[in-house]
């Protein structure tokens, strides 16, 4: 069921998007929404467990985007963003629930990648859904927390989970979800920048949130989050001796610069930066093999 085209898996989880899914048995054990499943790449495809998963988990990796005429949409002498493509060629960005997806990336805020995969396994514990064993001897998988269910169980249980000042903003999004003040389904008929400011009404949603929920849940591949690490990424590879950018005019940039698909763009690059421990300011790590710098023509 693969494509005849790029696809990594492994790296597609690890690339910050989802923090549930758990290496086991030689690949990856998680959930799409409600369902567990098991998915190992090999080079003949991919192994599902259990069967009848097939639709749904090529719909969550996104295995009909079409990532090579993306790549070839991106400006032609972008030396960073090259380097990143060929780095991982093979990343996709996903198709999550929205629920989960905000509801994860509002607990995300100022943590770092085992933090906030730490929190989300305890909020699926201790307020989600047992789900079924799909192998045995498998680790047990919990579904996300619905709206309702977090809303419920109120802002200290929350603040027991780890979130710290993060309680606050989930209990009320949630709250306001599952009272109906927010009705996510609007999100479906409305453009890129109306369903930012739907989002940005909930507690705890700022416009990188709303950016990487635009992205990973909605499938809005333009949406172009931009948090520290990103825009650090950026002002080295891109604004290099020239004055500091807004993230207005970072955002901006990104949508005149990469186009339609910003938001790949954005991935490739964060995921390309966070493991090769690409640092702003680091003279060494911003050359290429020959020493140019990683920064498109003028």
């Amino acid at each position: 069921m693969l494509p005849d085209q790029p696809f990594d898996l492994s790296a597609t989880l690890q690339s910050g998007q989802t923090f549930h899914w758990h290496a086991w048995e030689g690949g990856w054990l998680g959930s799409i929404g409600d369902d567990p499943v098991w998915v190992r790449q090999t080079a003949g495809g991919l192994e599902i467990i259990p069967q009848g998963m097939e639709e749904k988990v090529r719909g969550y990796f996104a295995l009909d985007h079409d990532v090579v005429a993306m790549m070839r949409s991106f400006p032609a002498g972008d030396v960073p963003l090259a380097t990143a493509l060929a780095f991982c060629p093979g990343l996709r960005i996903l198709r999550q629930p929205l629920w989960e997806c905000l509801a994860t990336f509002i607990t995300s805020s100022l943590k770092q990648v085992p933090h906030i995969r730490k929190i989300s396994l305890t909020l699926r514990e201790r307020f989600g859904v047992e789900l079924p064993t799909v192998m045995e001897g498998a680790p047990k998988l919990y579904g996300y927390p619905t709206p309702q269910a977090l809303a419920e169980a109120g802002e200290g249980a929350l603040w027991e989970c780890g979130l710290g000042y993060r309680a606050a903003f989930l209990h009320r999004a949630a709250v306001d979800l599952a009272a109906g003040r927010v009705d996510a389904a609007m999100l479906a008929g409305q453009s890129d920048d109306e369903a930012r400011a739907t989002l940005m009404q909930l507690h705890g949603v700022g416009e990188k949130i709303a950016n990487c929920v635009l992205l990973f849940a909605c499938e809005r591949l333009a949406a172009f989050p931009i948090d520290v690490w990103i825009e650090r990424v950026l002002h080295q590879l891109y604004f290099a001796r020239k004055r500091r950018r807004t993230a207005e005019q970072i955002r901006k940039f990104a949508a005149r610069h990469f186009g339609p698909y910003a938001g790949y763009a954005q991935q490739f690059l964060f995921h390309h930066a966070r493991l090769t421990k690409l640092r702003p300011g680091a003279s060494d790590a911003s050359r290429g093999p020959a020493g140019q710098l990683l920064r498109p023509a003028p």
